[in-house]
């Protein structure tokens, strides 16, 4: 099931996509309190989807606000291209830790809205990525029952200022403003269920004014979906409508190829099963 977060000039809604547009959940809570409560409320959203019109001039938003933004990195293809044009060597630790960072799900925009630039960055880059809804509470989750903790997967466009993040990495505390301002994160189009789609096994692609820049399969995962919640849930609670990001596929950034954004440009990125994810980048300055 494509689920959504949708707007018709009232405020927000949760909604089901079907093949003739959007159509009303019935439910009254946001994508978050959908999640907590699927496995009550999965049929009757399912039939009142069915029996409702599709919604004229719905208009899509991100498809939630995550509880928490867990960024890994996990393409080894992307890594090698990356420090190369960066001019740093892969740490080693790379291939036994499923690192990751830490994003602010208030910076969170939707599909078709404006990427701001901000005004202290002269390279702004996108970032293809999976992300991972995660959709059953754990604790020390075990890497074989890692999946049954999965709600289902969007498109997240991570968003980059690498003249800034170059000055960030030496320092060795990860990525601040280099990722930090509003509208840094993007998330859509839709929220497909686990169920629909095998998140090991999807092929993702980029285009920027529909030329295709890169892309790749999360089966080149070097750190598989399964490790990614066995890592974040070690003596820490992961609850519905946390979202953990893959990490950018090879190809999927402009820093592998030395190609920066421009402003107007378009960025689409679409995944199979799950659709596209299209924003105009805004001018320097806009945020």
């Amino acid at each position: 099931m494509k689920l959504v977060t949708y707007r018709d000039g009232r405020v927000p809604r949760v909604g089901v996509q079907l093949s003739d547009g959007v159509h009303d959940a019935g439910f009254a809570g946001d994508m978050v309190a959908l999640i907590e409560r699927w496995q009550e409320v999965r049929d009757s959203v399912t039939s009142h989807a069915a029996a409702s019109p599709a919604i004229a001039g719905a208009v899509l938003l991100a498809p939630l606000r995550p509880r928490s933004l867990r960024d890994f990195l996990t393409f080894e293809g992307h890594l090698k291209n990356a420090m190369a044009n960066l001019g740093r060597p892969i740490a080693p630790e790379w291939y036994r830790t499923p690192a990751y960072y830490k994003g602010m799900p208030d910076t969170v925009i939707g599909p078709d809205e404006e990427i701001p630039w901000p005004s202290y960055t002269e390279k702004l880059d996108h970032e293809l990525e999976l992300a991972i809804v995660i959709g059953k509470r754990g604790k020390d989750v075990e890497r074989e029952h890692a999946l049954e903790h999965v709600f289902g997967y969007t498109i997240w466009n991570d968003m980059s200022a690498r003249d800034v993040q170059s000055e960030e990495l030496p320092i060795g505390m990860g990525p601040a403003k280099a990722k930090d301002w509003d509208g840094s994160n993007v998330l859509g189009p839709c929220i497909v269920t686990a169920d629909e789609v095998d998140g090991r096994n999807l092929q993702l692609s980029v285009r920027i004014n529909g030329e295709t820049w890169g892309g790749d399969t999360t089966a080149h995962m070097h750190h598989r979906i399964e490790d990614l919640i066995a890592y974040a849930s070690q003596a820490q609670t992961l609850y519905p409508g946390e979202v953990l990001g893959s990490g950018t596929t090879t190809g999927g950034s402009g820093v592998e190829q030395d190609r920066w954004l421009k402003p107007g440009d378009v960025i689409e990125m679409e995944a199979d099963g799950i659709g596209i994810l299209r924003n105009r980048v805004g001018r320097p300055g806009g945020v």
